[in-house]
């Protein structure tokens, strides 16, 4: 390698006009950016510094060739890092960043960090450093310490800088081949032009719209109330416990935009734990503030993998829906509505495209809705993880819930030291709205499943029954289909494709609603986010969080004086796994032992205490412990909401998704290659309202039934039930 470079250096190829990206220009504006980002002023200099350095690799004379020749390209990622080593005075983070921003942060090992090729030519990281400091003569290493004594806090520090980089390097690059795309981006945020003024005026007009007659009403806008008056305290952990019915949504959105505006605050996350529950929550904040001010983002609007992160010609829609998609990648939108798995994977994860939008959760409100459902063997890492970014990055948490989750400081367990509750006296909400009696079928003794359907097959109006599996949901929906007197039954399991799904629950919703006599069997699927109102559910034993929800389902709007909800053990049935079913059990013991725990607010918090416990010690991943050691690749594999990994069947057999399957297979299939085209992003969006998630197994045992038209899409070609949805022969074996 010469010492003398070109006299021209640049980043990138020629765009669309001919232009090259000068080098020095992109490392100053992704500089810029990266500095904009930083968290708080204290680490401004940090994230400068790793823009500035993290594409030092492209001074290299072999790079520069490839972009005017092409040819091999010569790597530039391992000698980056060295060059960062010796200008930055070894400081870590920065090396993991810089490493890490194309194809993730390595872990603290060196495992895959792709230096050790540099290793012995110290002469290339010398000349790359006075040409380095040629450009940038002035540059000056800030002096940054690292909390030494507070180890995961110092790994997220290095978090936010690889988000803030990685955001910032993509950025300017899309400015430089896609400046459509970039003047096509939202950008809002809440403490700019008068947004959040904007938000709370429409959301106190929807307030001044709704019923204020009776007592529930009454009582919903006593909690908005209530919770308001804690809307000007300092960023931390909050809590809002209510009973299920009492309007958590909004009056959690009222509380956050109170205080995003009392706090300067950028945006609002609202964290769901099922996509299903998604659409209504995304719905009603729509129509509150308008579609533009809402951003969804979940496997069913974007690829989880970021595989497909370009837009194909023709792949959106108008203007709105093009900004919408690129705010999915960074999250710069005022309101954005996402799941469980979207949120905490990305926040564990070394990978570029999910850390992305990471940096974009400092300053704001982030409300987790359901956080009961939250997996408990993942709940110290989790709060560890929050209580690292609260600190950091001035980013308020707030915990909804009817079922408050005991996540407090205490010994063996790294919880919240300080967690506010925004009702500070729950009974009071829960004491007036109780709308059920429970009754415990033969005392929670274990009784066979032909026991229940004679229970069902004596009520005398409209029955819910929820039970834990899909199989004993089957089998238990054959025999309840046989009861006379009912004018219609219905199933509902995840076999069933989300266009059948919501079809179903429409038809249930409709059914109530015109008093008609129905029998619903189904999975817990509908115990978050769906609105029915039976007066009787029966509920297999399940977590007491389950047991609530599944009462909500119950006399939901209060017009009985008392609505039924039966409880029973199921024998020789099985659990969806272990943890569900030690919390279960647990559950059942506190029941058995007095019933009227499930009316007491105070009983929820010891019932998670004790099934904290449990868990405290079983997270055999140590999460934590390889955050400390800063082994993000590690951490990232650890890091697993679902364990095993399902695969999306579409259901060739479905007649509302046919017409879009066969248009699909045209655009694959085509005799006359001219006529190909690409399958885009919104193909693949629609196809998810019709296709069903299975897991591994299924595809092994009924691999003769599934095509692949091409490397993305799979469709399941054997029996889809109107009841049941995903029948193949034997389906008892496989759920």
């Amino acid at each position: 390698m010469k010492s003398d470079g070109p006299a021209e250096i640049f980043a990138h190829s020629e765009n669309e006009k001919g232009e090259r990206h000068e080098l020095k220009a992109h490392l100053l504006q992704t500089a810029e950016l990266a500095q904009s980002f930083s968290p708080a002023d204290d680490f401004q200099g940090l994230f400068y510094l790793a823009g500035l350095l993290h594409d030092v690799g492209k001074f290299q004379d072999g790079f520069q060739k490839y972009l005017f020749e092409g040819g091999k390209r010569t790597p530039h990622a391992g000698v980056r890092a060295l060059v960062a080593k010796v200008l930055a005075r070894e400081y870590l983070p920065l090396q993991f960043v810089i490493q890490g921003h194309h194809a993730g942060m390595p872990d603290n090992s060196g495992r895959n960090a792709n230096i050790e090729d540099y290793g012995d030519n110290q002469d290339v990281v010398n000349i790359l450093c006075e040409r380095f400091k040629e450009v940038f003569p002035a540059l000056a290493v800030p002096k940054i310490v690292l909390p030494k004594k507070d180890l995961v806090l110092a790994e997220c520090i290095t978090r936010f800088l690889f988000s803030a980089l990685t955001d910032a390097d993509w950025l300017d690059t899309e400015h430089h081949f896609q400046t459509e795309r970039t003047e096509a981006r939202m950008c809002q945020r809440l403490d700019r032009d008068g947004l959040c003024e904007l938000l709370l005026e429409k959301l106190e007009n929807k307030f001044q719209q709704l019923p204020t007659e009776g007592r529930i009403n009454a009582l919903r806008t006593k909690a908005r109330v209530d919770a308001a008056t804690h809307a000007e305290e300092n960023p931390g952990f909050f809590s809002l416990q209510l009973p299920t019915g009492l309007g958590k949504t909004l009056t959690s959105m009222y509380w956050a935009l109170l205080h995003a505006r009392h706090n300067h605050l950028q945006r609002i996350v609202i964290v769901l734990p099922y996509i299903n529950i998604i659409d209504q929550t995304a719905r009603i904040l729509k129509e509150v503030f308008g579609e533009d001010a809402v951003l969804e983002h979940h496997s069913g609007i974007v690829d989880e993998d970021g595989t497909k992160d370009k837009y194909d010609e023709g792949d959106v829609g108008d203007d709105g829906e093009l900004a919408k998609r690129l705010a999915c990648e960074n999250w710069d939108a005022p309101i954005i509505v996402t799941t469980s798995v979207q949120f905490f994977e990305s926040l564990f994860s070394n990978r570029p495209f999910k850390c992305r939008k990471n940096h974009n959760i400092a300053e704001s409100v982030v409300i987790f809705d359901e956080v009961q459902t939250l997996p408990k063997e993942y709940a110290e890492p989790i709060i560890v993880m929050l209580k690292n970014v609260s600190a950091l990055a001035r980013t308020s948490f707030l915990f909804c819930t009817a079922t408050q989750p005991a996540f407090m400081k205490r010994e063996g367990f790294d919880g919240i030291e300080n967690m506010r509750p925004l009702i500070t006296k729950p009974e009071k909400y829960f004491k007036p709205t109780r709308r059920v009696n429970y009754e415990l079928l033969n005392g929670l003794e274990a009784v066979p499943l032909d026991r229940v359907v004679k229970e069902l097959n004596r009520e005398m109006g409209s029955f819910l029954a929820i039970v834990n599996t899909k199989s004993v949901a089957r089998e238990l929906f054959r025999q309840v289909k046989r009861f006379s007197g009912f004018d219609k039954s219905y199933h509902l399991s995840t076999a069933m494709c989300p266009h059948h799904r919501k079809k179903t629950i429409n038809a249930i919703v409709e059914d109530l609603n015109n008093k008609k006599l129905i029998a619903v069997v189904s999975t817990q699927l509908v115990e978050a986010g769906v609105d029915f109102d039976f007066p009787c559910v029966y509920r297999a034993i399940a977590p007491m969080d389950s047991v609530i929800q599944a009462a909500g389902r119950c006399n939901r709007n209060g017009t009985l004086h008392r609505g039924k909800v039966v409880l029973f053990n199921l024998e020789k049935h099985s659990m969806p796994d272990k943890t569900y079913e030690a919390c279960s059990r647990f559950a059942m013991g506190i029941i058995k032992d007095d019933v009227d725990v499930l009316h007491d607010a105070r009983s929820f918090e010891e019932y998670y205490e004790q099934v904290t416990r449990l868990f405290v010690n079983a997270d055999k991943r140590k999460i934590t412990e390889k955050r400390e050691r800063f082994d993000f690749r590690e951490v990232c594999e650890s890091f697993k909401f679902i364990d095993e990994p399902t695969t999306s069947l579409v259901i060739e057999q479905y007649a509302e998704g046919k017409s879009l399957l066969d248009e699909i297979k045209k655009l694959i299939d085509a005799e006359d290659i001219s006529q190909r085209r690409i399958v885009t992003r919104q193909h693949y969006r629609k196809l998810q309202q019709f296709s069903v998630q299975v897991y591994p197994n299924f595809i092994r045992d009924f691999n003769g039934q599934i095509i692949t038209p091409n490397d993305t899409i799979k469709i399941y070609t054997g029996n889809y039930d109107k009841d049941f949805g995903l029948s193949p022969k034997d389906v008892e074996t496989v759920f």
